[in-house]
């Protein structure tokens, strides 16, 4: 049997503990510039180790396969925070800027969004992810799971110049969508 498909397995367990502090590391570079946020780094890890714990028939292949799987727990917790924030503004109309991609790439981690960013992010990773999967997933797993370059090339099983072509193609795509442009 595999125990990386059994979400209350030892290995599940292990995987958490051997990135817990690069997971709380990731959350504290995220969190940092936005403080209307409510979760600090330490919950945010927490609140996505509880989910990935609790999802049944979690089939985790490796621990960087697990670093991807914990990036989109938080993706969807930072999601659910930005919209609670937004609908605690009524009526306050926020302007998407840019993400700073750039720095991401640069650091390996995102920097400090707002809840505007991270909203506009998530709706342009949605629309990119209808046009090409693997570059939003490597968007995905570069900016909130903070994977290098050679992690996404043994993610995904492909060459570092495909990682830096659809790097590049889907950064430049989400800079167009979230200045407003049209596809």
């Amino acid at each position: 049997m595999d125990s990386t498909k059994n979400s209350g397995s030892p290995n599940l367990d292990y995987l958490f503990s051997v990135t817990y502090e690069e997971l709380r590391r990731l959350a504290a570079s995220v969190k940092q510039g936005d403080q209307s946020a409510t979760l600090n780094p330490t919950a945010l890890v927490n609140e996505a180790w509880m989910r990935l714990r609790g999802a049944p028939g979690l089939d985790v292949e490796s621990p960087l396969h697990f670093k991807r799987i914990a990036a989109r727990a938080m993706r969807q917790i930072l999601v659910e925070a930005a919209r609670r924030r937004q609908a605690q503004k009524r009526g306050g109309e926020g302007v998407a800027r840019l993400l700073p991609l750039e720095e991401a790439a640069a650091h390996g981690a995102a920097s400090a969004p707002d809840a505007e960013e991270v909203l506009a992010l998530e709706a342009a990773l949605n629309e990119l992810e209808t046009l090409d999967a693997r570059q939003a997933h490597m968007v995905e797993a570069r900016f909130f799971g903070g994977l290098e370059v050679a992690e996404l090339m043994e993610l995904f099983r492909v060459s570092e110049a495909t990682v830096m072509r659809d790097w590049r193609m889907a950064r430049a795509w989400l800079a167009q969508r979230m200045k407003g442009g049209a596809g």
